[in-house]
């Protein structure tokens, strides 16, 4: 048998395994080229998000306020006050809101952006306070998860979303409404979705309804006194 050739009764030489430290090194190059993809995109695409957000709510409060000449960025604070602006970090301590005013730099309404859990979720929504009449103005869902084709209805369904223009808070949410002021008729099969919209603007009135309503008695004081 020549010297080339695999002797009797001996065995072929086993394949290399790849060693641990291969395989480590591999899934850790691996994830550092996933963790900087998705590092980079998200600097892409954070500011066009952020731009597209700001829109939405601006288109947002023009409509709870129907459409206002202009509305201002206020903050309600801690202690009731309502402020151009919080000290550089107590904003979380804050809620901010937005004053329309019309051509005339008369304020018209409030609007607020609030939110709690629904039935799937939380609902985000914004809604508009003349604090003048005590009527809400208008109402609408920003987000929600609720289930497609029953509880996503609080943002869909027209009819339920226009009872809470000129409705008297606080509001209640019925099964059949007997025409009172505050009466809200619940989406039938969306019952939780519907009562968390209506305790949601509820519990964000008893929070504001008492600054904002002083801040546009004392804003009517201050024209009143202009020459």
């Amino acid at each position: 048998m020549s010297e080339g050739n695999v002797q009797a009764g001996t065995l072929p030489p086993s394949p290399e395994h790849t060693s641990s430290f291969k395989m480590i090194s591999s899934l850790g190059a691996a994830g550092a080229a996933a963790g900087l993809l998705i590092v980079l995109v998200f600097g892409v695409t954070k500011e066009p998000i952020e731009r597209y957000k700001a829109e939405v709510l601006r288109l947002a409060v023009s409509e709870v306020l129907n459409d206002p000449a202009r509305y201002e960025t206020l903050y309600v604070t801690s202690d009731g006050a309502i402020e151009a602006s919080v000290p550089a970090g107590t904003e979380s301590e804050a809620k901010k809101i937005y004053v329309g005013f019309d051509a005339d730099g008369h304020a018209t309404g409030v609007a607020v952006k609030d939110g709690a859990a629904g039935f799937q979720d939380i609902i985000t929504l914004i809604y508009g306070f003349d604090p003048t009449s005590g009527k809400l103005l208008a109402m609408k869902v920003l987000e929600n998860k609720e289930t497609p084709g029953l509880g996503d209805a609080i943002e869909k369904d027209l009819a339920f979303v226009s009872q809470f223009e000129q409705a008297t808070p606080p509001l209640a949410a019925v099964k059949r409404s007997t025409g009172a002021p505050g009466e809200i008729d619940a989406i039938t099969g969306a019952t939780i979705s519907s009562r968390a919209v209506v305790r949601i603007i509820n519990e964000s009135l008893a929070r504001l309804r008492a600054p904002i309503e002083a801040y546009f008695s004392q804003a009517s004081a201050r024209e009143e006194a202009l020459p």
